[in-house]
């Protein structure tokens, strides 16, 4: 890895006061920019550069920064989380970039995400599709069975453990021409298709899914794969293809 440096770059970012007023990209300057410094850093060296200058701050998501709640939503460069592979905006460091170039940066852009503010989208559909069956109901009358004592093929739990690595970020919906959600809902399928606790109430779960991705107003999928590609966890198409499975066999009872 070559030494940090300091570059000077421009930013053209999608500003936007609310969800019903129209929006526009604005064009900031921003100098000095340590090469070690991460995205969302930058970002806020460039807000503190706005509030001296008494102007209002880009408003954008993070939480953890770590590349794990899949908060920091941007569209960079043309590409869902910007320019590299299985990584987070909040994992994306400026080393990526050239001195003197330009950024443009934008929130998810889908139908079912609207723009809260600037940055920020309303990922909430994400988490009525999760009430509607993504859970396994457990009896905690006193006589719970410990979930190690059920034996699982190896196989079986590492594919439901990576279907699991879903952050729901996002980023599936923001890069798919049609705006699906199927690679999200697929994998919160799978999770539970795989393992014998989520066995029992696979039915309902599968089709209520399904049924609360389509009231959100997410596209189809047409297998592009584009998904896959830009999914910061690596999620495979696998797990569409075992989602319209169940969702045949629980259509057919």
């Amino acid at each position: 890895m070559s030494a940090a440096k300091n570059i000077n770059i421009t930013l053209n970012i999608w500003r936007q006061k609310n969800a019903k007023e129209k929006g526009k990209m604005e064009t900031y300057k921003l100098n000095d920019v340590s090469t070690a410094s991460s995205f969302l850093e930058m970002l806020d060296q460039l807000n503190e550069q706005l509030v001296n200058e008494r102007k209002e701050p880009i408003a954008f998501d993070h939480d953890c920064r770590e590349g794990i709640c899949g908060m920091c939503s941007l569209y960079i460069n043309g590409r869902a989380h910007g320019p590299d592979t299985g990584i987070t905006t909040c994992q994306l460091h400026m080393r990526m970039f050239n001195d003197g170039d330009t950024i443009v940066i934008e929130p998810w852009r889908s139908a079912a995400f609207p723009v809260i503010k600037d940055l920020i989208v309303d990922r909430t559909a994400f988490e009525r599709i999760q009430q509607a069956g993504g859970f396994v109901s457990v009896n905690t009358s006193g006589n719970t069975i410990d979930a190690n004592t059920i034996l699982v093929p190896k196989d079986d739990a590492d594919k439901a453990f990576e279907a699991a690595a879903c952050i729901g970020c996002g980023a599936c919906v923001a890069t798919c021409k049609n705006g699906s959600a199927m690679l999200f809902v697929g994998a919160k399928v799978s999770q539970y298709a795989l393992l014998p606790q989520g066995k029992v109430e696979a039915t309902n779960r599968v089709l209520n899914m399904v049924r609360q991705m389509d009231e959100e107003g997410f596209g189809n999928c047409t297998n592009t794969g584009a998904c896959e590609v830009e999914c910061p966890k690596g999620i495979s198409l696998e797990n569409i293809a075992r989602m319209n499975r169940e969702y045949f066999s629980a259509s057919l009872k």
